[in-house]
């Protein structure tokens, strides 16, 4: 049986500590603000570049068929066959997931994959968990829309019985059952895996607080996605050190001097997101995820700025 403390997972540790903020990407590092996808090309020599210049943790999302009515299809690939690539060509960086879509998903074969990856990683993969945005996805996989809130809720408490019960007994309405006969294999490696709440996923902030380890949000204005952090607090003030982050799309300018721009990128020059993001770890703000995808730079020009002046300001917490 786990214990229930997220710092003892060490990809937890390296990006979430109380009143600190720190910063990570969303996959796949490129920008590519004209074209549903990227193209990947130098994809392992900026990856390891990222790795080097001690970015927190990079995330990835799970979008198995591209929608044109929607756009943008993330990084294209499979998000757990990534993460074992990444594993492999990566020394530090903590590897997240924003996020599986759950009722997508069979939870114990979800649940074997993060076993999997918790120990391939040395405990740097952080599952984060989602219930997906994407309405014509579901008659594909023969689901349901409109009940993906409630089996998320049940795909959630399934997969943390088989990661953490040894021959477990539990039950279930919409996926299969267990009668203490058979134990999944292997077990995490991590006294704690956390799972992390990515959006609301259909739920009400309060039984987010009750059964994730953590939220990483996302909306339309990065400026102002601080205002739920006393929310957040409240919530979790008797369930120990429950982190708050958020995603959004990103655009490092040139000129270091050039203020944040309204809308729904964040687009500044360094100093400005400077001052940003420490009022923002000042109030309670734990993690920031960035998405280059709408990028004017390079991505090799952005960790570079990033690597020199921002995330000194901003470290990582432990090395894994």
């Amino acid at each position: 049986m786990q214990t229930n403390d997220p710092t003892q997972h060490a990809g937890f540790r390296r990006i979430f500590a109380e009143n600190r903020l720190t910063i990570g990407f969303i996959a796949p590092l490129e920008p590519y603000p004209d074209t549903p996808g990227p193209t990947l090309r130098n994809h392992e020599a900026v990856i390891k570049h990222a790795d080097d210049i001690g970015i927190a943790g990079y995330w990835l999302r799970d979008v198995p068929f591209y929608d044109p009515s929607f756009g943008d299809v993330g990084q294209v690939l499979d998000p757990f066959v990534y993460a074992g690539w990444l594993a492999a060509i990566t020394r530090n960086m903590a590897i997240g997931t924003a996020g599986i879509v759950v009722p997508l998903r069979e939870p114990i074969a979800t649940a074997k994959q993060i076993a999997t990856l918790d120990n391939m990683t040395g405990g740097r993969f952080i599952p984060g968990m989602a219930s997906g945005d994407r309405p014509v996805e579901y008659p594909a996989f023969g689901e349901d829309f409109d009940n993906r809130a409630e089996r998320y809720r049940e795909a959630i408490r399934l997969t943390r019985t088989v990661l953490t019960d040894d021959f477990p007994v539990h039950a279930t309405q919409h996926y299969g059952e267990l009668v203490g006969a058979i134990d999944l294999v292997p077990k995490p490696s991590s006294p704690f895996l956390p799972l992390i709440s990515i959006g609301r996923a259909g739920q009400t902030k309060e039984w987010i607080a009750e059964h994730m380890d953590g939220w990483i949000w996302h909306g339309r204005d990065a400026t102002k996605l601080d205002y739920v952090v006393p929310q957040w607090r409240a919530l979790t003030a008797s369930r120990g050190f429950k982190p708050y982050g958020y995603g959004t799309w990103f655009d490092l300018l040139k000129d270091p001097d050039a203020p944040i721009e309204p809308g729904q990128i964040l687009r500044g020059g360094r100093h400005a997101l400077i001052e940003l993001w420490k009022r923002q770890e000042h109030v309670g703000v734990n993690h920031v995820v960035l998405n280059l995808k709408p990028s004017q730079r390079p991505a090799e020009d952005v960790l570079d700025e990033m690597g020199t002046h921002i995330l000194p300001l901003f470290p990582t917490h432990v090395s894994v």
